[in-house]
């Protein structure tokens, strides 16, 4: 060690340290390439592997999503239609031939009459089928065998008795081709005309998209490697230059080192003797910090408001995207007419409208000047209904409205709608998170006195846990979970009905859950 030290002197030491640092850097260039391009390629194919299983998972859903919008249909136009069951059936044969499929998919609805339901020889008559319209009208048997000897009609019979449903893989002539091909299919059961419909598609065209997924993706997983390793090759040739350059600099830094001890030496002493003119700089800048924290609080603040705003918005925005849906559906369908397209413009502008007094109604709840106005109760309760039916129904939820149609008001509409709007919506969000069997929500109103009226809303959610109840109207408390709710929607409802509009907002214990009490002068 005394012999190799030797050689280490104040006239090579920054040649020593060039080699030095050129084969480390080699080294852990090479060893991270090779790691690099390793790793790349085992996380290409587990990513791989998993694009393959969500392929055939999404594609699922898509199945039984487009047999889900076939369903709806029929029971859109049973509800809507004055024909009997009969003429339905025929019409609804019509519509489900008049959906065409392009020529480069092989995607089709099809769709049996089940006679059977235990199956066996003449279990159904195919009534939809535009691969093979010869089979159209024909009895059809679970004991038929495709070109791999398996019965899936027999299959996908036993699944639709245990489940009402059925996922079944298995081979067919494929469309434009008349070869036999693997074909997934979702089958689902009507009880209501004891049909089965269904729709499917060929796992080679599948295939073909996850083929062409992976040459896309290997294509740039390759090009990324390759520049990743170029990039570290010019990352390694820059660093040796540097370290030319900042060697080239070593034997300076050696020669000056006494003159730059000397140096900080000498701030070391001038520091110390200005030590109390930096504290108190110090302490001044202290002080803007402080200044600069409290405005940081005023804009979260301020963002809380705006977060208020955006949670009043999700329900009408989910109407809106629900209306331009059905809209598309309709047009893709070719039943766009002017009657439904009035119809869903006049619903998509009153959501509109109701999102544009919401940025109103949040500025304005404390200024004095706003002017009241006469409505009958039942239309403004109609009015909320348009905004958070369909949501209800999404949920299963039974809301029982009894309210008398002379009941007139006179205060601030758009406030009022506010109030039992975001009360509806509390009931709704307890009761899906605490999963309630046959839910239900009730309105009513009755007089309470000569010169009030009440209007209750009452639930089954459980009832608020919490005590005392009153608890639930202080600003940010709130007991939903994960951090969905803001704490700030019932206490705000409670000034608006009390300072505003000179009313009352109670909350006590229902027989099932909570229970609403909003007393307002008639």
């Amino acid at each position: 060690m005394e012999v190799e030290l030797k050689f280490i002197t104040e006239k090579n030491i920054s040649k020593i340290i060039i080699y030095i640092f050129i084969i480390i850097m080699t080294s852990m260039i090479l060893m991270i390439s090779y790691f690099y391009v390793k790793n790349t390629y085992e996380d290409f194919n587990i990513q791989m592997e998993k694009f393959v299983q969500d392929k055939y998972k999404n594609q699922k859903t898509i199945l039984k999503k487009e047999i889900s919008t076939i369903i709806d249909i029929i029971n859109y136009n049973a509800t809507k239609s004055d024909e009997d069951e009969r003429e339905l059936k025929a019409d609804t044969v019509r519509l489900l031939n008049n959906i065409t499929f392009d020529r480069d998919k092989s995607n089709y609805i099809f769709v049996y009459d089940i006679l059977k339901i235990e199956g066996g020889d003449a279990f159904a008559k195919l009534l939809v089928n535009p691969n093979r319209p010869d089979l159209i009208g024909e009895l059809i048997s679970t004991n038929y065998k495709d070109s791999n000897g398996k019965k899936f009609r027999e299959d996908f019979m036993r699944d639709i008795r245990e489940n009402g449903e059925s996922f079944m893989e298995y081979s067919y002539n494929k469309v434009y081709t008349n070869e036999p091909k693997q074909k997934l299919s979702y089958f689902k059961y009507f009880p209501r005309w004891n049909w089965v419909i269904a729709v499917g598609i060929y796992v080679d065209d599948i295939e073909q998209e996850i083929q062409s997924s992976k040459e896309h993706l290997s294509k740039r997983v390759k090009n990324q490697v390759v520049q990743n390793i170029l990039l570290f090759l010019l990352f390694l040739s820059i660093a040796i230059v540097i370290s030319i350059l900042v060697s080239q600099k070593i034997d300076e830094v050696f020669k000056r080192y006494q003159k730059s001890v000397q140096s900080k030496s000498k701030a070391l002493k001038e520091l110390n003797e200005t030590l109390e003119k930096r504290v108190e700089e110090e302490i001044e800048k202290n002080r803007e910090h402080e200044q600069l924290l409290v405005q940081k609080s005023r804009f979260i603040a301020l963002g809380e408001m705006i977060s208020n705003i955006a949670h009043q918005w999700r329900q009408p925005l989910s109407e809106l995207s629900t209306i331009l849906m059905f809209i598309k559906f309709k047009y893709n369908m070719g039943q766009l007419n002017e009657e439904v397209m009035k119809q869903k413009s006049k619903e998509a502008d009153f959501v509109l409208e109701y999102m544009s007094h919401t940025i109103d109604d949040f500025r304005n709840f404390f200024m004095p000047k706003k002017e009241k106005e006469n409505f009958v109760l039942n239309t403004a309760m109609d009015s909320i209904m348009t905004i958070i039916s369909s949501s209800l129904s999404n949920n299963n939820i039974n809301i029982t409205i009894c309210i008398d149609n002379n009941i007139v008001l006179n205060t601030y509409l758009n406030e009022f709608q506010q109030v039992i709007l975001n009360i509806i919506s509390n009931a709704k969000d307890v009761i899906i998170e605490n999963k309630i069997e046959k839910p239900w929500i009730k309105v009513d109103s009755k007089e309470y006195d000569k010169n009030n009226i009440i209007i209750s809303i009452e639930d089954n959610g459980g009832g608020i846990k919490v005590e005392p109840k009153n608890k639930i109207f202080e600003p940010y408390f709130t007991t939903k979970k994960d951090s969905d709710g803001t704490g700030i929607g019932l206490y705000m409802s409670k000034i608006i009905v009390e300072k505003n509009m000179n009313g009352k907002l109670k909350v006590k214990a229902g027989e099932f859950g909570a229970r609403f009490d909003i007393i307002l002068p008639k």
